[in-house]
C-alpha cells in the first residue's frame, strides 16, 4: 500500500513552522509526525504539502493509495483503521477527515460517495503551534512506549542519580556520567550517540534524540524534547527543538519551539507569563493579527535559521519567522518578520544573499549540504513575505 500525509486545514496555523516544511515534519514528543506514522505503519510515506516544499519533499502517487491527514498523530487503533481501508471509505473524527483510500482512476474525491467510518476515542492533533509544547508530554509518553517496548535499555551508570529505573531508556552510544536523571514524572529517553555532561538534573518526560547534547549544570523540567543534533544548557521547561539548533548557554527557554538551525545567544531569556497572569496572545499569520491562545504559560516560538544575540530578552508570546537576526538593547518586538535584522528599536531586511551565506557556513559546521531544494525554499519564503 501506498500511504501519503497531506497537511490538511492546520498548515498556516503551524507558521512559522510550515514556511519550511510541510506539517508532517514537525517533532512532537521524540519521533517527528513522519516518523510516528513510518514507523507504526512499516511503510515509507510522500507527501502532499505546498507547491514550492515539493521538491524537497515529493509526492509520489500509485494505483492505489491512502491518504493521511498529517495533523493527527496515530495510535495502535488508528494504525488498524487506516491499514484496513478499503476504496470508497474514508475515517473521520468530529467532522473532520483524518484519511481516505484513493485510486490513480478517480476523477475527483467526493466524499458523498464514500463510506463514512467515525473514530470515537481520542485522537491528538496538531491544530496551532502551542500544540506542540501544549502536547509534548503525551507525544513524549506515547512514543517511548512504542520505542522502547520489548527492548532493554544500555545499563545506567553507576555515577548517575537516577529515579525511576525502569521510565528511564538509553540508546547505544549515549554518554552520560554523574547527572540526575528523574523519571518519576515521566519517561526519559536519551538517544542514539547524544550526552549529557556532569551536574546536569533533568525530570521527565524528557527526550534526547540522536547526537544531541547537554551541556554541564543543566536544569531541564518536562515536558521537553531535545531534538537530533541540538545543544542546550541553562534552565529549560516544556519546550521542544526540532533539531540541529543551539541553547547551549546560561538562561532561560520555557513553553517554547524552536524550528532546525537556530542559534539563541548566551543570557538568552523568554518570559513565559505576563506580570498580569493575564492569557497570552500570538502572531497569527493567516489573520494578520494577534489571537489570545487561551493560555497562561506561553514563550517563544521561533522558526528555521533565526538567531539572536547574547542576552536577548523575548517578551512572553513572542513569533520569530524564518532566518531572522534578532540583536539590539532592549525587548524585540512579539512578532518578529522573516528575514528581519535587528528587531528591537530599528531593524531592516537581512539581506537574501547574506542569509543564504550564513546559512551555508552554518550547516557546513555539521556536515549538511545547502541543497538547491533548501534555497529555492528560502527564496520563496523571502519573496512571499517580504514587506
Amino acid at each position: 500500500m501506498n500511504y501519503i500525509l497531506f497537511d490538511g486545514s492546520v498548515r498556516e496555523a503551524l507558521l512559522p513552522f510550515t514556511f519550511t516544511r510541510p506539517v508532517a515534519d514537525i517533532r512532537v514528543g521524540i519521533l517527528t509526525i513522519r516518523e510516528k506514522w513510518e514507523k507504526q505503519l512499516g511503510y515509507t510515506t510522500t507527501t502532499v504539502t505546498e507547491e514550492y516544499l515539493s521538491d524537497k519533499f515529493p509526492m509520489v502517487e500509485m494505483e492505489d493509495n491512502v491518504m493521511i491527514n498529517a495533523s493527527f498523530l496515530p495510535n495502535p487503533i488508528l494504525i488498524e483503521m487506516v491499514q484496513a481501508l478499503e476504496p470508497l471509505q474514508a475515517i473521520f473524527y468530529h467532522e473532520e477527515i483524518v484519511a481516505f483510500y484513493t485510486q490513480d482512476s478517480q476523477d475527483e474525491i467526493v466524499f458523498d460517495q464514500y463510506e463514512v467510518i467515525n473514530y470515537t476515542g481520542d485522537l491528538m492533533q496538531i491544530v496551532n503551534k502551542w500544540d506542540i509544547f501544549m502536547k509534548n508530554d503525551q507525544a513524549i509518553r506515547e512514543d517511548f512506549e512504542f520505542l522502547t517496548e520489548d527492548r532493554i535499555s544500555e545499563p545506567i551508570p553507576s555515577s548517575v542519580n537516577a529515579i525511576g529505573h525502569q521510565d528511564i531508556f538509553i540508546e547505544e552510544g549515549a554518554k552520560l556520567e554523574f547527572v540526575t536523571l528523574n523519571a518519576s514524572t515521566g519517561p526519559i529517553y536519551i538517544g542514539k550517540d547524544s550526552e549529557i555532561m556532569e551536574g546536569s538534573i533533568i525530570r521527565g518526560p524528557f527526550a534526547l534524540c540522536e547526537e544531541a547534547q547537554v551541556k554541564m549544570g543543566t536544569k531541564i523540567y518536562g515536558a521537553t524534547t531535545v531534538g537530533p543534533h541540538c545543544r542546550v544548557g541553562g534552565e529549560v521547561s516544556n519546550s521542544v527543538l526540532f533539531g540541529y539548533s543551539n541553547k547551549g548557554h546560561d538562561g532561560f527557554l520555557g513553553n517554547a519551539v524552536i524550528g532546525e538551525w537556530c542559534n539563541l545567544g548566551a543570557d538568552t531569556n523568554n518570559s513565559n507569563l505576563k506580570n498580569n497572569y493575564g492569557t497570552v496572545k500570538l502572531w497569527n499569520y493567516e489573520q494578520d493579527d494577534y489571537e489570545d491562545t487561551g493560555l497562561q504559560f506561553c514563550g517563544l516560538m521561533m522558526g528555521d535559521h533565526s538567531k539572536c544575540g547574547i542576552n536577548t530578552m523575548f517578551n512572553t508570546g513572542t513569533v520569530v519567522g524564518v532566518s531572522a537576526s534578532v540583536f539590539g538593547a532592549g525587548f524585540p518586538k512579539t512578532f518578529i518578520p522573516s528575514f528581519t535584522w535587528g528587531g528591537c528599536d530599528n531593524s531592516t531586511v537581512y539581506e537574501l544573499e547574506k542569509t543564504l551565506e550564513t546559512m551555508k557556513v552554518v550547516m557546513d559546521r555539521r556536515h549538511v549540504e545547502l541543497t538547491v531544494e533548501d534555497i529555492q525554499i528560502i527564496k520563496h519564503i523571502f519573496e512571499e513575505t517580504k514587506l
